[in-house]
């Protein structure tokens, strides 16, 4: 990757790290090293380290059909048995290989339906109705199939391909009660690193979601002029300054990304962007009473993933208008189908209007989600990084690529990566704030967040 800073030829701080080089373009090996997630690649031997969400909770229902899933590459079966436990197995019957799939729910857990083998949420084999009794209990050890570990949490299932030392991420919203939170998932037709720029990289927001008036951009919100309150004012901030200063931070969960563009009086608005590792992130749009928003991208393979999406306000319960916008598209979250597969997708070109995209809004597409989704596809299934060429405002995610590959040399040493087993780091939180022209994104950070900030911040 090469950075031209301030608009001239000069030298991001070397970042030369192993399987990275951050004063140059990214080459083809560096890139599959990036973005490939299957069972034998470096990334994903990675991801294999952290929980990821699997599905959400209301997809499975106690004794109820079973869900093909498939995640980093590998299929596998869910399903709640009559208890109400989820489990996550391999989808092949360790009898003749029938697919689990057209499996029947029991109480006791998934019975085969070619000749009712059964299997509990572990992957223990229960019953073995074809054979003796004496026979069945000889053959139920090695009949066992594989499983994952499996725990819920925030309205998702999550899962764990080996021994966790602790559980899923405990985010911001985990110990609130379930009426001041959404979670939702939408589908994703690129792979997951790509979406994950995108998702963090807030300098897009003056142009990819504005608004088209007489010709020119516009802010999201209609604007008041001068001295306007700034809920209202930032949508203005981020069409007149659309070249934010970055100051990059970290914690043990990830980085804090910390953009600052001129406001009114003299002071800086200030949007701040949450990673926690691998694929997690909090959004900034959000001053105190605010909900606040956030995103988990999980490889389905190379070339899709599943986001999860979550709104939350830990002041108050999300009314019954709110959460009915973003069951049906709002932010965020995108209108999608019964699947939660977007209806604007790579397919219809997202119903982009081209007509709009004179009259009323930068890119004729409905929908901030589908805005992102749209011009993270069109980088291809697998961006090619080799042919980049950044900017000041790529600081965020030339600082989130030296932390997956970091992460990788860590591993590959023998040591755990940043976050594993640190599930009360991702206790984070995102959203805006103001200061004066001398403001320093440490300190805003901290006088903003307190703790939420981060744990051990610090800049990077």
């Amino acid at each position: 990757m090469r950075l031209y800073l301030n608009g001239e030829r000069s030298r991001l701080k070397p970042l030369i790290q192993r399987g990275y080089r951050g004063d140059a373009m990214l080459t083809e090996e560096e890139n599959r090293r990036l973005t490939l997630t299957g069972p034998q690649t470096p990334m994903g031997k990675l991801f294999r380290e952290y929980w990821q969400p699997a599905l959400l909770s209301r997809e499975l229902e106690p004794r109820g059909a079973p869900r093909r899933i498939k995640i980093l590459g590998e299929d596998f079966i869910a399903f709640r048995d009559g208890d109400g436990r989820a489990g996550v197995v391999e989808p092949r019957c360790s009898h003749r290989g029938a697919n689990l799939f057209f499996g029947r729910g029991e109480h006791a857990g998934l019975r085969c339906a070619y000749h009712g083998w059964q299997f509990d949420v572990q992957g223990n084999c229960l019953d073995i109705p074809t054979s003796t009794e004496k026979i069945a209990e000889s053959l139920k050890p090695k009949a066992a199939i594989n499983s994952l570990a499996v725990q819920e949490s925030c309205d998702m299932v999550w899962v764990h391909f080996g021994t966790p030392e602790s559980g899923p991420p405990e985010f911001d919203f985990g110990d609130l009660p379930p009426e001041h939170y959404f979670v939702s998932k939408k589908f994703q037709q690129c792979n997951w690193a790509q979406a994950v720029e995108g998702g963090i990289d807030t300098a897009h927001f003056s142009y990819l979601h504005a608004n088209i008036e007489d010709g020119e951009r516009t802010g999201l919100m209609p604007s008041q002029g001068q001295n306007e309150p700034p809920e209202t004012g930032r949508y203005r901030w981020m069409i007149e300054d659309a070249t934010p200063q970055f100051t990059i931070l970290e914690h043990d969960a990830g980085l804090v990304m910390c953009a600052a563009r001129k406001a009114d009086n003299n002071q800086l608005y200030w949007r701040i962007t949450q990673f926690m590792m691998p694929n997690h992130s909090m959004a900034p749009n959000s001053f105190p009473g605010d909900n606040h928003v956030g995103n988990t991208w999980v490889p389905v393979d190379d070339h899709s993933c599943w986001i999860y999406c979550y709104v939350y306000n830990p002041e108050r319960p999300l009314s019954a208008n709110e959460r009915t916008a973003y069951e049906k598209g709002l932010g965020i979250f995108a209108e999608v189908d019964e699947d939660f597969f977007p209806i604007r997708r790579r397919e219809n070109d997202y119903l982009i209007d081209r007509e709009a995209q004179q009259t009323t809004n930068f890119t004729g597409i409905t929908g901030i989600s589908e805005q992102d989704a749209a011009i993270a596809d069109s980088q291809g299934l697998i961006a090619d990084r080799t042919r980049e060429l950044l900017g000041q405002t790529d600081l965020g995610v030339v600082k989130f690529r030296r932390l997956m590959f970091d992460a990788l040399d860590t591993l590959e040493s023998g040591r755990k990566p940043r976050g594993a087993g640190q599930s009360s780091a991702y206790r984070v939180r995102s959203g805006d704030a103001m200061s004066d022209a001398n403001g320093v994104g440490l300190e805003v950070a901290q006088q903003r967040f307190g703790d939420l900030a981060g744990v051990a911040l610090r800049n990077s």
